[in-house]
C-alpha cells in the first residue's frame, strides 16, 4: 500500500469540498477517457531503452486541465505542486511520481498539435458531453435542465402550449422548456441563465 504523503492525509482531513474538486470529480467520472486515448495511443512514445514517457492518461489529464482552466505549461506544473485536487485528478502521488515539468507539458501539447489531435479530441468531448446534456466552453459547462411541461391537447384551443416544444435527451423524448445555466467552472458560480423552448441547443446560447 502506498504510503500517504502529509499533503494527502491533509486533505483526506479537511472537512469542506470545493468547487474545484467537484467539478474535477464530476470530468473524471463524465469523459470518455478510453475514446480519447485511441485518439492519442498511437503518436504517444513508446517505452524503451532510454528515459521512459509518463504515463499517457495523466498527460492527457494535465492538458484538459490547462484548457479548463487557462494556465500556461509553468502554471500547469506548479498547480500540480500546489493542488492536491488536480494531482489527484491526474492520479499523482508525490511520494511515489514524477511531477511532468513544464518542459513534458509543452511536449505533449505539441504532440497533439503536430498530428492534428487536438480538433479530434475535442470534437469528441462534446459530442460526448452533448449526449448526456452537457457543453463545455472556455472556461464554462453548461448544463441544460428540461423543464417538463404537459403534453396533452385536451385544453380549450385542443393544441399543446406554442410557447414549448420536443427533444430527446439521452433516449427519452420530452415536451416543456429548457433552461441553459452557465456555471464558471473555477468558482463554481452560475453567471448566466437563458430559458428557451427545449428545442434550443446549448450552443445557440453560449454567447450570452
Amino acid at each position: 500500500m502506498t504510503t500517504l504523503s502529509f499533503a494527502s492525509l491533509a486533505y483526506e482531513n479537511k472537512k469542506k469540498q470545493t468547487r474545484r474538486e467537484k467539478f474535477l470529480q464530476e470530468m473524471d467520472k463524465v469523459m470518455p477517457w478510453e475514446e480519447l486515448l485511441q485518439i492519442v495511443r498511437k503518436h504517444y512514445p513508446k517505452a524503451g531503452n532510454g528515459r521512459q514517457p509518463l504515463p499517457m492518461e495523466r498527460m492527457l489529464r494535465i492538458y484538459f486541465m490547462q484548457q479548463w482552466y487557462g494556465l500556461s505549461d509553468p502554471a500547469m506544473e506548479d498547480a500540480l505542486y500546489d493542488i492536491e485536487s488536480m494531482r489527484r485528478f491526474a492520479d499523482i502521488n508525490l511520494e511515489v511520481d514524477v511531477i511532468p515539468d513544464e518542459t513534458t507539458i509543452l511536449h505533449f501539447r505539441h504532440l497533439l498539435e503536430k498530428h492534428e489531435l487536438t480538433k479530434k479530441i475535442f470534437e469528441k468531448t462534446q459530442k460526448y458531453l452533448t449526449e448526456k446534456g452537457l457543453l463545455l466552453r472556455e472556461g464554462t459547462i453548461v448544463d441544460a435542465t428540461i423543464i417538463n411541461a404537459p403534453s396533452s391537447t385536451k385544453n380549450r384551443d385542443n393544441a399543446r402550449d406554442k410557447e414549448m416544444k420536443q427533444t430527446k435527451k439521452g433516449n427519452q423524448w420530452y415536451f416543456g422548456m429548457k433552461a441553459h445555466v452557465g456555471t464558471d467552472t473555477g468558482k463554481g458560480l452560475a453567471h448566466s441563465v437563458v430559458v428557451t423552448d427545449a428545442a434550443v441547443h446549448d450552443s445557440q446560447v453560449m454567447e450570452v
